[in-house]
């Protein structure tokens, strides 16, 4: 089954070039609107704050295809299309982020006392001074007037130590995830299946270490609950659960990075409000987050039950996407959408569902917020004077499946 003629496909270089005026286009179209993903079977995007807040909350969508009776696996068909091998898709298809009712509580709770506000609250120290070692490596680089990469310099090594101190990757096999990252974030099918084997092979080795040697840190904390109540977790469900977080924790984090230095840089009347009172850095990272979030949308969810969203009639076991770009970009929900202004009054809470809402809401999302205030706070302060090396028109958009992410970040120091 695929998606019927002129349905628009969310993966096509024209939603890479420019997500912000397709997904426009979509939401002012329709509340919920059929689509496809790499020319897949159809789908429904849903478009509009309200709705997609419905989906993201309401338990009538699940993420398991089989319990809301789906006639196809759309995650399943995408990564058989990249060449996933039947060896490694398991540790794919069955994770905390597409698992519902008690399987997804059972694994959450295994996992969210490493991402508690007190735990991550004690990393800042950390996260300071990782930060604080790259921008000495950036002045370095940038000492003789030549341009450094903020995504390769910054963007990435900051969220990848951060989450590998956290989940206990140590340090010298820690670049490696950027490599493996940069390959399964395009779901290249020629170097795909090579890159998860090489992945899973790596957790399983590290698991190993820890049940040898235990450290402070998220796996040997896993180890313990398995050996305390080994019903509790499987070592595939382990590997899957430190793949997932290592991935998650560094990609989306990464380009929260860029692209809100980019989004400042272009901006110099909001950062020198953020200069006049930075104060505002908290808030300021929650509006990038919203206007210039990662992910566009979110994992494919599925209704267990005949549903109507804004008037359109959606029925059981319909793949459905949450448009988390195109919410949170609705006039209906926010005044003056698409400006960055990191004095935006966002109300209760976050004011947008960049990290999504509900039981599958980001777990990382304190640590992410955290690596974004620290890391772009400091990032301005050393460097007051930073500048693009390069209009901002000329820099490439890289059509990586549902996010949003410059390629490169070259920039002057003074």
């Amino acid at each position: 089954m695929t998606a019927p003629t002129g349905a628009p496909d969310l993966l096509a270089p024209d939603f890479a070039a420019d997500p912000y005026t397709g997904y426009a286009r979509l939401r002012e179209q329709a509340p919920a609107v059929t689509v496809s993903l790499m020319g897949g079977p159809p789908m429904m995007l849903v478009t509009r704050y309200d709705e997609v807040r419905t989906v993201l909350t309401d338990p009538r969508f699940g993420t398991d295809p089989d319990q809301a009776g789906a006639g196809v696996n759309v995650r399943e068909a995408m990564l058989r299309k990249a060449g996933v091998p039947d060896d490694v898709i398991g540790y794919l298809l069955r994770t905390i982020l597409t698992s519902d009712g008690d399987d997804h509580t059972r694994l959450r709770k295994l996992v969210s006392r490493a991402f508690t506000v007190r735990r991550v609250q004690s990393l800042a120290p950390r996260v300071e001074q990782i930060a604080a070692g790259l921008l000495d490596d950036i002045a370095a680089a940038g000492a003789d007037g030549s341009p450094v990469d903020l995504v390769e310099s910054f963007g990435y090594p900051l969220p990848i130590a951060v989450i590998c101190e956290l989940v206990g990757v140590p340090e010298p096999e820690r670049a490696q995830w950027h490599g493996w990252g940069r390959v399964l974030t395009t779901l290249d099918p020629e170097h795909t299946p090579g890159v998860l084997r090489a992945a899973v092979e790596h957790v399983h080795e590290l698991i190993a270490a820890r049940r040898a040697e235990p450290a402070d840190d998220l796996i040997s904390a896993l180890i313990a609950a398995q050996e305390d109540d080994g019903d509790r977790l499987s070592d595939q469900e382990m590997v899957t659960m430190v793949f997932a977080l290592v991935m998650a924790g560094h990609e989306t984090t990464a380009h929260l990075l860029s692209n809100g230095a980019l989004a400042l840089l272009t901006r110099p009347d909001q950062l020198a409000l953020l200069r006049a009172e930075p104060d505002r850095w908290p808030a300021a990272v929650n509006e990038l987050m919203r206007a210039r979030g990662p992910v566009q949308f979110t994992q494919i969810r599925y209704p267990v039950t005949d549903v109507e969203l804004g008037g359109v009639a959606i029925p059981a076991g319909t793949p459905v996407i949450a448009g988390l770009l195109p919410a949170n970009h609705d006039p209906r929900a926010f005044d003056r959408p698409d400006d960055i202004d990191v004095r935006r009054d966002t109300g209760r809470g976050e004011g947008h569902l960049g990290f999504g809402q509900g039981v599958h809401y980001c777990l990382g999302a304190a640590l992410a917020r955290q690596e974004g205030d620290i890391g772009l706070r400091m990032l301005f302060d050393r460097f007051p004077g930073m500048r693009l090396a390069v209009p901002a028109q000329e820099l490439a958009w890289l059509p990586r499946p549902g996010m949003s992410r410059v390629g490169e970040l070259p920039v002057l120091l003074s």
